[in-house]
């Protein structure tokens, strides 16, 4: 029962969100200026206080983030075998492919973290999506710079570093660390400043996450999106899962780490696309189909932990 305790009351929210937008309570007007709050302060705040304050040692593990990053790149290969068995257009194979390793892990990945796991469960995924962040955002600036129809700056080093320091929820993590090894104090008042602002993180981030759900644009990509869906749910995360377990890694310390590889594909790929001369409407139908998915997805995953720990 924790299981389904657990994602009803998330998948509620986002749904929530969507039957918001629909009856104009939550227009666009508002969701903008509200995501923009979240994603520039409440969900950095909530990462670094909860990274901070502990123990880095305690958290970090390498043969979980080995785990957990081998799997994104074996992915992203099989992806674009995937493409050239199915046919699947220069235009579209960009989009396609990350689409199909590239996960919504602020948040998604992190909710489902924080609301099964807890707060210790949720500082590991956090310090571990640090480091997912940044090779995710490195395959897809890659992979939209080879299939896409491209940017002026699309290749270049400076594009990709723009994309990482521009990336509030990576600088966050990478600070958080910091503070948590060189063990800085924070001084009380901030972690209660920062508290208060981390409370409206999860809450707000699925509502806009429900508010943002294209339904429209499914059916005419169906295919190209259960493909997507297929790598980014099931293979993805199942990789993983068999990657862990080879290096005998205890459920209880991995499940952080394959709730970041379970997440539906981030909405961060619908911008990308347009940037880089990828499809927005194949990204917007797969951020969309991915999502309500991995409501059944992640149930299918956290069960297994509950059968195995």
């Amino acid at each position: 029962m924790h299981v389904i305790n657990t994602i009803v009351p998330i998948f509620a929210i986002i749904f929530l969100g969507w039957a918001l937008r629909s009856k104009k309570y939550l227009p666009s007007s508002l969701t903008e200026p509200l995501n923009r709050i979240v994603f520039y302060l409440a969900l950095p705040a909530m990462i670094f206080e909860k990274v901070a304050g502990a123990r880095f040692q305690a958290h970090f593990n390498v043969p979980l983030l080995i785990g957990t990053l081998i799997p994104l790149i074996a992915v992203f290969l099989l992806g674009i075998g995937a493409a050239h068995v199915l046919g699947i257009s220069r235009h579209h194979t960009g989009t396609f492919l990350q689409s199909s390793f590239h996960g919504n892990l602020g948040y998604v990945a992190l909710a489902v973290a924080f609301y099964f796991l807890g707060t210790e469960g949720f500082t590991t995924a956090s310090i571990l999506a640090g480091f997912l962040m940044l090779l995710q955002n490195f395959l897809s600036v890659f992979a939209l710079e080879k299939f896409g129809s491209g940017t002026e700056d699309g290749g270049s080093p400076w594009f990709f570093l723009k994309k990482i320091l521009g990336n509030p929820v990576i600088l966050s993590a990478v600070l958080g660390i910091l503070f948590s090894v060189f063990e800085i104090p924070i001084p009380q008042i901030l972690v209660r400043s920062l508290k208060i602002l981390s409370d409206m993180a999860l809450p707000s981030a699925l509502l806009i996450i429900g508010a943002r759900l294209s339904l429209d644009l499914i059916k005419s990509q169906y295919r190209l999106v259960i493909g997507a869906g297929f790598l980014k749910l099931l293979v993805l995360p199942g990789f993983g899962l068999l990657l862990y377990q080879w290096f005998g890694i205890p459920p209880t310390q991995f499940m952080p780490g394959l709730i970041l590889l379970a997440a539906p594909t981030a909405t961060v790929t619908y911008i990308m696309a347009g940037e880089m001369g990828g499809s927005t409407s194949l990204a917007s139908a797969a951020v969309s189909a991915n999502t309500l998915l991995s409501s059944l997805t992640f149930i299918f995953w956290l069960s297994l932990f509950t059968q195995v720990r």
